[in-house]
């Protein structure tokens, strides 16, 4: 499962909050079925396959300080730009702020040391039927938004039929949910559509919550709000942060909440230290970068090998000043390729979209732009023991046996590997079964041009928003050149790409999925046929595959880990042998560098990444040691 609040927050905007996604999904661990008089068995915490760690009474996540001290400034950077702070729109409307994801809590919170449980948050208490056909909630008491008044069900209900109305994202992730109820003073139950689907009880503990009174009530000019619009109008939030000020589109500040009614709950204490956390906003990753060495900023997030290798030798790192570390990336795998629009007529046939992987150097691009840092994506799991591998076997070739007249018959036969590059023998080869499966399609060059067979030219546009993305399009672009095919490349601004990426206005672009540990309903999100056509929906590739439909209700009803991972290995494979994207690549770590001025518990949580900036606190031994900031 993957739509959470870091959903939110995966942005490259806010990369350096929240570097990945997802939050895995849960159904209650072993506790009593039954409680005595008929009450519902009530868990405080929520895992998918096996124990949860933290029993209940815990006093605090082994991985904070539960004395960390409160205080300081942090800086971060973001890349982009924003002129919205209405989450319900996100993704349809406006762009986003995501650090506004930080004012709102949810029912549950993910513990950042084991692979997929949750435990309380805005929720005390969670229970459900063995068929998983619904789920209750129960609120704390205590939670409150930050003008005092209490969070309730109505709250609740609220949240998840205005995001189910508004967002095609959350449409889709909740599509199964198809009443909310009150049914005590502070209980609300869920009712699905159906039994057996493992994930639901917990992916509606996810649900951020919002404030109904906020808006159904008006603004200060005295205007009703409408919460299917943007707005840049600071909202009500209930989370340890609020908005203290902000410039459009350049730069936001939170404030910690002094009262916040969640400070003392075991899955908050020691966390969320900063008095203050500033973002400013940049268009461009060098710029930001020298924003940093001047000290404008405390932390900043490298996604660029280049960078990293090449720009990182100012004085301030060579006297420790500043600190460069890479952190492990254990929590998630990732796809991330090149998106060949299946909308598009010439994209429909696998041969072409084959060859466009077969023309992709990735081997010498490597090596000219990243230093040799990155490796080749062969799977959209990649970095995860869900990555299918070799031939299928097992309860995997099992599973692959119910749609074997709807995939590709390589399924079965071969591995999926990509084609390699890197030298010239190599290159001439690719080059040429691209040109074969071209043929084959019905395609041909005439005067240097690939055409089909209607004698229509072959020719792409790469959308990009940034210069890291064009770089590399600009490597891939003289590669599809040789094998005929006519390709222009356009950077626009952050506004005008997501409304393209929301339309679906595009040829090819480059786009990212990341994948939590234990995936699950957002996987209809991705590539389920539904999605296809649904402006800002996650399923930029435009997938329409009733296999695939099929492997992603078979994931989602998994019953138990093996079936989980076997199941999801098949849909990889599938997904693969379709050539929907040309695989780039990844790097296992993520790289940050920062001023030397904050500290963290020892050590970092298994799937916490950074742990930045929740885990961190201020230090002002260290602050002192290296001076004040610029």
């Amino acid at each position: 499962m993957a739509i959470t609040r870091r959903h939110l927050l995966q942005s490259g905007a806010y990369a350096a909050l929240a570097p990945a996604l997802g939050i895995a999904a849960g159904v209650p661990a072993a506790e009593p079925a039954q409680a005595q008089s008929g009450e519902p068995a009530w868990r405080h915490g929520l895992s998918l396959f096996g124990d949860i760690k933290y029993p209940a009474g815990f006093k605090h996540f082994d991985y904070v300080n539960p004395n960390a001290p409160k205080g300081g400034i942090a800086r971060m950077i973001s890349i982009g730009t924003f002129d919205n702070f209405n989450i319900a729109v996100a993704g349809v409307k406006g762009s986003l702020a995501p650090a506004a994801a930080l004012i709102y809590e949810t029912l549950m919170t993910k513990s950042q040391d084991e692979v997929a449980t949750e435990y309380g948050l805005v929720a005390e208490a969670a229970s459900h039927p063995d068929d998983f056909g619904s789920v209750i909630y129960r609120l704390r008491k205590e939670a409150r938004w930050h003008d005092g008044k209490p969070v309730t069900p109505d709250d609740v209900i609220f949240s998840i039929e205005v995001l189910k109305k508004y967002s095609p994202m959350y449409a889709s992730y909740y599509r199964h949910v198809v009443k909310a109820e009150k049914i005590g003073e502070r209980d609300i139950k869920f009712t699905f559509d159906t039994t057996g689907n493992r994930e639901l009880p917990t992916i509606v503990g996810e649900l951020l919550v919002l404030p109904k009174h906020y808006w159904e009530g008006t603004d200060s000019q005295g205007r009703k709000r409408d919460i299917s619009a943007t707005t840049l109008e600071k909202p009500l939030g209930s989370g340890p942060y609020r908005i203290k000020d902000f410039v459009a589109g350049r730069s936001i500040t939170l404030e910690r909440v002094k009262d916040y009614w969640g400070l003392n709950l075991p899955s908050r204490i020691g966390q969320n230290n900063f008095d203050e956390m500033r973002f400013e906003f940049f268009r461009d990753n060098v710029v930001a970068l020298e924003a940093f060495k001047a000290d404008q900023a405390d932390w900043i997030a490298e996604n660029s090998a280049k960078q990293w290798a090449t720009a990182y030798d100012f004085p301030a790192v060579t006297d420790k000043r500043v600190v460069k570390e890479e952190f492990p990336i254990t929590d998630s795998g990732r796809m991330q390729g090149f998106v060949l629009n299946l909308r598009r007529d010439q994209f429909k046939d696998a041969r072409l979209r084959r060859a466009f992987n077969y023309a992709f150097d990735f081997e010498e691009m490597n090596k000219q732009l990243f230093y040799g840092q990155y490796k080749r994506i062969n799977s959209y799991f990649e970095g995860t023991e869900l990555a299918s591998s070799g031939l299928p076997e097992g309860l995997e070739l099992e599973i692959l046996q119910s749609v074997r007249d709807k995939v590709p018959a390589d399924v079965f036969t071969k591995p999926y590997v990509n084609p390699v590059g890197g030298n010239p023998e190599s290159v001439r080869a690719n080059l040429r079964e691209s040109a074969r499966l071209l043929k084959e399609a019905g395609f041909e060059v005439r005067e240097r041009k690939l055409v089909d067979a209607s004698g229509k030219p072959v020719s792409v546009e790469i959308l990009v928003q940034d210069p890291s993305a064009e770089r590399i399009a600009l490597f891939y672009k003289p590669s599809l050149e040789r094998i005929g095919v006519t390709t222009s490349i356009r950077i626009v601004d952050d506004a005008q790409y997501q409304n393209r990426l929301r339309n679906f206005d595009f040829d090819v672009i480059t786009d990212l999925w990341g994948q939590s540990l234990s995936p699950g309903n957002e996987q209809r999100e991705f590539w389920g046929s539904q999605t296809a056509d649904q402006p800002g929906s996650r399923n930029t590739i435009g997938v329409k595959n009733p296999a695939i439909d099929a492997l992603i209700e078979k994931l989602i009803f998994a019953k138990d880990r093996p079936t989980l991972v076997a199941a999801t290995r098949a849909l990889d494979r599938v997904l693969l042998w379709n050539f929907y994207v040309v695989p780039q690549f990844t790097y296992g770590f993520s790289r940050y560098a920062r001023w030397d001025r904050f500290s963290h518990f020892e050590p970092l949580p298994k799937y916490g990444r950074s742990g930045l900036p929740s885990l961190w606190w201020f230090d002002a031994d260290k602050a002192g040691r290296i001076g004040k900031r610029s």
